[in-house]
């Protein structure tokens, strides 16, 4: 099946973002600092961030996932919505993810660190500006996941081959089980886990309410798998 435009250029430009961060960096050029999403009370906050950190990655394996995730699913959602209402929902719900994870992790900063003047970590004790600074979120997957869930309620029965099981899953089910996980491993608090399993939550939280919106105006169109 050929690839709809919008997905095909969503694929291309994350790749291409990622290959100018390998080369930037080369030139001692971190663009992760400009395009990734900081913590709103950091200085290195801007408000676009919250659209250029969704087609920034962290490694190979972050971009070829996610791309995978776009490349399967959302090409459905877009010959289904078309090109402008998937490009809406795939932006608005990055957005809304990103939004998600500013939120947690200004909780996170009133119940813990605004006490302290500085952060102890590993490396020695860092200044509280500077810390602030280092919490830098990128990644489509907070769109992804948003993917994930349109086509899932678009899409409930289509069956689903998953590694490692050897038997089809309903979209449905798959879907629920991804969000019940992020559920789970957000509050689960690991400190080695560098994951924002609640931007991901976000996206799909956000993707939920397009989805029943335009379910509600009579302007959702899908087709069931039985």
């Amino acid at each position: 099946m050929q690839m709809p435009k919008v997905t095909k250029n969503i694929i291309i430009i994350n790749v291409l973002l990622f290959l100018g961060t390998i080369v930037a960096k080369s030139y001692g050029i971190d663009l992760t600092k400009y395009l990734g999403l900081h913590f709103f009370l950091a200085s290195d906050f801007n408000p676009a961030q919250l659209i250029t950190y969704m087609f920034m990655h962290g490694g190979w394996g972050h971009l070829f996932f996610n791309m995978f995730a776009v490349w399967m699913f959302g090409r459905t959602l877009e010959t289904v919505w078309g090109p402008r209402r998937f490009l809406f929902y795939y932006v608005a719900c990055g957005i809304g993810a990103g939004l998600i994870q500013e939120g947690v992790q200004f909780i996170e900063y009133q119940t813990v660190l605004s006490h302290y003047d500085q952060v102890k970590t590993s490396f020695g004790a860092i200044p509280m500006a500077e810390y602030l600074n280092m919490m830098n979120t990128v990644g489509a997957s907070g769109a992804v996941y948003a993917i994930l869930l349109g086509f899932g309620m678009l899409f409930p029965n289509a069956p689903l081959f998953i590694f490692p099981f050897p038997f089809p899953i309903k979209a449905k089910y798959f879907v629920i089980g991804y969000a019940l996980l992020e559920l789970y491993s957000g509050f689960s608090n690991n400190p080695n886990d560098n994951v924002a399993h609640f931007a991901h939550l976000g996206g799909m939280i956000f993707g939920f309410i397009l989805i029943m919106y335009w379910k509600k105006k009579g302007n959702l169109n899908g087709t069931n798998y039985n």
